[in-house]
């Protein structure tokens, strides 16, 4: 088993650095993901734009966002996802967001 650890917390992510339970997911846990599985060092307001969205819309639909639609919402084009989240808007933030790995996502 892999583990992140914060503070007071060690909270278990599989191979590809994703939770294993997703209600484990908090703001901590957020910028644990994002610095320890991500190397970003700080979540700013227009990564967490990013993050509450993809998160609120999974928690109402039971999946993740397609990455247009992220686009859309926040009004950030495509670029810049990548520049917030190197990896992309469904592997990175979607994993800081807290949800399981999205369908497609290679």
């Amino acid at each position: 088993m892999l583990y992140i650890e914060g503070k007071d917390r060690k909270i278990e992510v599989n191979e590809e650095g994703f939770l294993v339970n997703p209600k484990e997911w908090d703001k901590e846990v957020a910028e644990l993901l994002a610095k320890k599985e991500e190397g970003i060092e700080v979540l700013t307001e227009e990564h967490w734009a990013v993050i509450n969205y993809i998160r609120n819309y999974y928690l109402e639909k039971n999946l993740a966002p397609i990455v247009r639609k992220v686009c859309q919402t926040t009004g950030f084009q495509l670029k810049y996802i990548y520049e917030l989240f190197p990896s992309g808007p469904a592997k990175g933030a979607c994993k800081v967001a807290g949800l399981p790995k999205p369908d497609g996502c290679v």
